[in-house]
């Protein structure tokens, strides 16, 4: 008996992305000698009352709103003494986003974890080669394939489950565990010669992630900041703690003016207009060298409504580890031009190449909407929290998963969307997120024969994924009617062919009507291409009269 077809997900409504909240820009500071070393005490100094918060605030656990109110008051008055009251906002403002990003990163973690042992007690309480027989394809459960890999799965079974139950007591005490300046950097400390640097390069770069030099923006101030200004003409001017000014001084003025390049304009707008601009200072220890970064909030845009986007042309963009396939479809859906390949090699390179790669190809993505006068741009909403918690028992095994699942990490989702939808806005260009459920599927079964029909520049399954997402963004359906005639409206004399999922009905003689009438040649229709109406309809003196009876009928005429 044939199984059961297996049902197609619910697919959710594309939306529009909005526009980013805030802005951020860099900018290198020159510091003297005397001016880096002073910066550095300061940084030091904010950064051990900055953990010492942090430590007292975990330890607190969760608060309620005026139990959390109370304590940022007393411990900002507290911090008064020690440095400001500017510089107490910041840190106490600061120790609570640290808090809660804690706890939504251990929610996560714990979310993960139980996935990943429900996925492996199923598995593992099937013997070896067990399989289930409900489900169809990647939804039918089997055992593994040998004892020896289902006793290792078990064995990391239970230590997941140790682990779980370690983040869900942490997570139900409120209590995150957080690492100053990264628990990556710390583990290298014991792996150094893996990680290739000495004891005092990393010592130089812990100190230099666990220095805290952040100062919040105050509209109505000179320079929209009191504790870190910046005025129009560059002079950067940094107030001292109160412990440190016996030291140092009330403020240090760095003698180099600063200069930014990117967005400068507006920066420069709020710097006059006394709105307010967060400074944060940080140091590349590899390079010696000290960053400003300002940022700022935008005021809020109305995002076009989708109805309005879809009238005009959109760009589909399928995103993959090595490149972007985009095609351009009218408002119809059809394609439109030849579909287009932009490379985004970023595997093996360090973050900031991987960066610039990114954008790169993102601004050479957002030049072909515009020449082609895109309203919007079509990507997927991808996530792939299924696949980093259970991608070892759900994308393969052995070196072959391990493969595609380095592919599918190395595809930067994240920061591909979040560098799209910046700058896209600057080019007044929508950017439009949809489900991507069966786009790579339906896109190659039904848009890359057409596709290659009408181009002569290569065309692979990515591109007709990216036009399954741009026809989604439209609002049209992916799949395409399969060729062949279009008898559903009977126009043609005789009786269709029996559904296959249909037992034949059986005729007043008790014989069986065949489901499936073949060409008497034998040969079979692929589905590819129209059969001959020979085959499919019959002529009039092959029709039987339906006036005759059986025996009539089985009369042959001499």
């Amino acid at each position: 008996m044939a199984s059961e077809r297996r049902a197609l997900r619910r697919i959710t409504d594309p939306v529009v992305a909005a526009a980013p909240a805030g802005v951020r820009i860099r900018t290198r500071v020159h510091l003297s000698e005397a001016e880096a070393s002073a910066l550095a005490g300061i940084g030091s100094f904010l950064g051990s009352v900055y953990r010492a918060e942090l430590a007292a605030r975990v330890g607190l656990g969760r608060l309620g709103h005026e139990e959390h109110a109370a304590w940022r008051a007393r411990r900002k008055q507290a911090l008064t003494t020690v440095s400001s009251s500017r510089w107490a906002g910041a840190l106490t403002r600061a120790v609570e986003d640290q808090y809660q990003l804690g706890m939504r990163a251990l929610s996560a973690h714990v979310t993960d974890l139980r996935r990943a042992v429900e996925v492996l007690k199923l598995r593992c309480a099937l013997r070896p080669g067990e399989a289930v027989p409900t489900g169809t394809g990647r939804s039918r459960r089997c055992g593994y394939r040998s004892a020896g890999e289902r006793f290792a799965k078990t064995r990391r079974l239970a230590i997941l489950r140790g682990r779980l139950a370690v983040a869900q007591k942490a997570l139900d005490a409120g209590r995150p565990s957080v690492t100053i300046g990264g628990k990556r950097l710390w583990r290298n400390r014991t792996h150094l010669d893996e990680a290739g640097i000495t004891e005092p390069q990393w010592r130089a770069r812990w100190d230099a992630t666990r220095m805290f030099l952040t100062a919040d923006g105050e509209t109505g101030k000179i320079g929209g900041n009191e504790t870190i200004r910046v005025d129009a003409a560059g002079r950067l001017r940094i107030k001292v703690p109160a412990s440190l000014v016996d030291q140092y001084g009330t403020h240090i003025n760095v003698a180099a003016p600063v200069k930014f390049s990117h967005r400068s304009t507006e920066w420069a707008v709020r710097v006059t207009g006394r709105r307010a601009v967060r400074y944060d200072i940080s140091y590349d220890s590899s390079r010696g060298r000290w960053y400003l970064d300002a940022s700022w909030k935008q005021d809020p845009v109305v995002a076009p409504s989708i109805d309005e986007l879809r009238s005009g042309p959109v760009l589909g963009v399928d995103l993959n580890a090595d490149h972007l396939a985009a095609c351009v479809l009218d408002g119809s859906g059809n394609p439109a031009g030849d579909p287009i390949t932009i490379g985004v090699a970023t595997a093996g390179l360090a973050a900031s190449r991987r960066d610039g790669r990114v954008r790169a190809a993102i601004t050479a993505l957002l030049d072909t909407a515009q020449i082609n006068n895109c309203s919007a741009v079509v990507i997927e909403n991808l996530d792939f929290a299924d696949a980093r918690a259970t991608g070892r028992d759900t994308m393969g095994r052995g070196n072959r998963g391990k493969r595609f699942r380095r592919t599918v990490a190395g595809i930067p989702t994240a920061n591909f969307r979040t560098r799209l939808t910046a700058m896209a806005v600057r080019r007044d260009i929508a950017i439009i997120g949809v489900d991507p459920a069966y786009t790579s599927k339906w896109g190659a079964q039904h848009w890359v024969k057409p596709l290659r029909q009408q181009s002569s520049e290569p065309v692979t399954r990515h591109h007709g994924a990216a036009t399954a997402i741009g026809r989604r963004g439209l609002g049209l359906a992916i799949r395409r009617r399969p060729a062949g005639p279009r008898n559903g409206q009977r126009t043609v004399a005789g009786t269709p062919p029996a559904r296959p999922d249909r037992r034949p009905a059986p005729t007043l003689e008790g014989t069986a009507v065949p489901a499936h009438r073949h060409p008497h040649d034998g040969s079979r229709c692929t589905g590819e291409h129209p059969p001959p109406a020979a085959n499919t309809v019959r002529a009039a003196t092959e029709q039987n009269s339906l006036l005759l009876t059986h025996k009539e009928r089985c009369v042959q005429v001499p």
